[in-house]
């Protein structure tokens, strides 16, 4: 994976591991926020801001939802990792005010060293990039998604709320399940050192999606009858889970495919306008198990299982609620 040390790139397969062996997951380090009057320091205005993000991450899959679901694609610019990952998450292309590649090559190590000389810590997508102040805004996924909700309302004809005041505490609470036991369950998993470590994050991952299966089974979205956050931040999670974590991660005590909820959920949101074009199965599988030779030492990408997204869903069977535009 790879880390910055006061400023200098130092290549490791590491993770962080505690002393049961289980993956621990670093905190993200740049959390500054954008906001719509510019209180923050860093006003929503378009053209200023800048993604880079990597097609396989579902971290970043979160915020290309997000730009995508409230129409900010002229907004804000973006950059995907397309370039071999040899000292961390590597680009063909950067944006204005930040570094540029070198012999055709960025590696995002570099954009974080300008941010921060001497920084010391994982280099993470997403990362959200001030062109202007030539700096990070912020590298966490949950909090990026939230700006990206609100304060560029006035640059868009989409104001669709999914943080809605009203059901923030159903959302946080289901986003607490949904981050710690699935969208990081998988991670703990895949990355385990032991097999005490392994086993109880696996069956915690799917204790979890036990109950969010329990949960579709009497309502169409996670907190109710409207699309919200919970849906957008587990999705990412659950479009990999056949293609990438059920085998790669060895999260295999069941399929996504054994779930009739949540696999004809994931399928509904998928067909969601637009979403399908925030997705490459292919460049995600070949992420994963050709991008962690910790995991996946031959880097062999396996060529199943076949998963067809765009199949009819069953969902309509729930009522759904109107999102006000």
């Amino acid at each position: 994976m790879g880390h910055l040390d006061s400023g200098k790139w130092v290549d490791d397969d590491a993770v962080r591991i505690d002393a049961k062996g289980g993956f621990q997951r670093d905190e993200s380090l740049f959390r500054k926020a954008l906001t719509a009057d510019g209180s923050s320091g860093f006003k929503a205005e378009p053209g200023r801001y800048h993604l880079y993000v990597a097609q396989n991450c579902p971290w970043a899959h979160r915020t290309v939802i997000f730009r995508k679901l409230k129409h900010l694609e002229s907004a804000i610019t973006v950059s995907y990792a397309d370039k071999p990952k040899l000292h961390g998450w590597a680009f063909s292309e950067s944006t204005d005010g930040a570094p540029q590649p070198n012999n055709g090559v960025l590696y995002l190590h570099e954009v974080y060293s300008a941010a921060k000389p001497g920084y010391s810590g994982r280099v993470t997508v997403p990362t959200l990039w001030d062109k202007r102040q030539r700096t990070i805004v912020n590298n966490e996924s949950s909090e990026i998604i939230r700006m990206l909700n609100t304060e560029f309302n006035a640059f868009t004809n989409d104001h669709t709320d999914y943080y809605p005041q009203v059901l923030r505490p159903q959302i946080d609470e289901i986003n607490k399940l949904t981050y710690e036991k699935i969208n990081n369950g998988v991670y703990r998993s895949g990355f385990a050192k032991t097999q005490a470590a392994y086993e109880e994050a696996c069956r915690a991952l799917f204790d979890a999606l036990d109950k969010c299966e329990a949960i579709l089974s009497r309502q169409r979205y996670l907190v109710g009858e409207r699309l919200t956050e919970a849906d957008w931040r587990l999705f990412p999670t659950l479009v990999r889970f056949d293609p990438v974590y059920n085998g790669h991660f060895k999260c295999n005590i069941r399929r996504l495919a054994d779930y009739p909820n949540l696999s004809n959920y994931t399928r509904e949101l998928y067909q969601v306008p637009g979403i399908a074009e925030t997705i490459d199965i292919a460049g995600i599988k070949a992420g994963y198990y050709g991008g962690m030779p910790q995991v996946n030492p031959t880097g062999i990408v396996p060529l199943g299982p076949e998963v067809n997204f765009a199949a009819p869903h069953d969902r309509d069977r729930f009522k759904k609620a109107a999102l006000d535009k």
